[in-house]
């Protein structure tokens, strides 16, 4: 099984920390980020719903991880919550949602991952950190790159409806979004 698509068994568990507790319900700032389209996208500007996964970082076949990666409670997963999203994104389009990526990886990197893996949507790179601060989202270093842990936005005309945080285990993220949709039909 490819190292990057594979969850080791022992990974240590997320603990809600309440780092996104002040999101829920809250207004999207209007700031554009550049995307996998080549075009830059504002989330508050997006009519109906959309799903908004953010993750730390891919990796890339043939370059390490950073040291310690594993051991680092909610790092590991990202490829494989991506390749769940690609997956689910034609359920996850009935259900009325669109579906972006967003890392503090760069659009260039983000474009080799988008390609590997056959992503039918978008991702979009805040390395600026400008989503990341207005937000306050929870984020992390290591290796000297500043991430954003793995949290999931659900959000409807530019308000923040559903948060799931903290994602785990990641490959399991498109069917908790699912149920939520479902749930919650327009």
């Amino acid at each position: 099984m490819n190292k990057l698509t594979a969850l080791p068994q022992d990974l240590p568990i997320p603990i809600d920390d309440g780092a996104c507790d002040h999101l829920l319900g809250i207004a999207l700032p209007s700031i554009s980020l550049p995307s996998t389209h080549g075009e830059c996208v504002d989330l508050s500007a997006i009519a109906g719903r959309i799903v908004v996964y953010c993750y730390p970082m891919t990796g890339q076949p043939g370059i390490s991880l950073p040291d310690g990666w594993d051991a680092i409670p909610g790092a590991r997963g990202c490829t494989p919550q991506s390749c769940t999203f690609r997956d689910h994104y034609q359920e996850l389009n009935e259900l009325g949602a669109s579906v972006f990526g967003l890392s503090t990886q760069s659009t260039d990197y983000q474009l080799e991952v988008k390609a590997r893996l056959h992503l039918p949507f978008e991702l979009l790179s805040d390395r600026e950190l400008n989503l990341t601060n207005t937000l306050k989202l929870p984020t992390f270093e290591v290796g000297g790159k500043h991430l954003i842990k793995r949290v999931t936005l659900i959000i409807e005309e530019g308000k923040i409806m559903k948060v799931f945080y903290p994602v785990f285990p990641p490959d399991r993220n498109a069917n908790e979004v699912i149920n939520w949709l479902q749930e919650h039909a327009v």
